[in-house]
């Protein structure tokens, strides 16, 4: 497996992998599917700072990992939320690891100094995936999210890279 910088057209696959977490209620808060044509701007909001990285295995794309402004102020510019999506051919074959380690060493190298991981509260597989990677958790927003008429609570992991260099 590799990862690389993802060209816009990669951004149909991206898309239709993130598509297909959004009918489980366990990955995101959206309720529809949505369109390439709407993912547009956040993908181009995306930069080499802040990239979206796809991995490949066998040069197919089998998932992307994501690095995100967490808050638009300068004190949090080294504080990133970080997303994982894995196409659901792929899933429970290691890949989750793998992004999880991708992650941490592009941290390294983009200097960032905290990462967040915003996750469901039902969605143990992914908090698991995680926590053995040494992230805690740093709060619970209770019942935040609506779909069907249900509630949602969200919980926050946190991952120090390295407050002090």
């Amino acid at each position: 497996m590799r990862t690389r910088q993802a060209e816009l057209k990669d951004l149909d696959k991206i898309v239709g992998i993130y598509n297909s977490t959004i009918a489980s209620r366990m990955v995101t808060a959206d309720v529809e599917p949505v369109s390439v044509e709407s993912r547009l701007e956040w993908f181009h909001a995306h930069h080499d700072g802040q990239p979206i990285l796809v991995i490949e295995q066998n040069d197919e794309v089998v998932g992307w990992i994501s690095f995100s402004t967490f808050y638009a102020r300068a004190a949090y510019n080294q504080t990133v939320e970080v997303s994982i999506y894995i196409d659901e051919n792929y899933r429970g074959q290691g890949i989750g690891q793998f992004a999880v380690d991708e992650l941490k060493r592009r941290a390294v190298e983009l200097k960032f100094k905290t990462l967040l991981a915003f996750i469901f509260s039902h969605n143990s597989p992914s908090i698991r995936l995680f926590e053995k990677n040494g992230f805690t958790t740093y709060g619970q927003l209770p019942d935040v999210a609506w779909m069907d008429d249900k509630a949602y609570s969200l919980t926050i992991l946190g991952y120090q890279i390295n407050l002090y260099s």
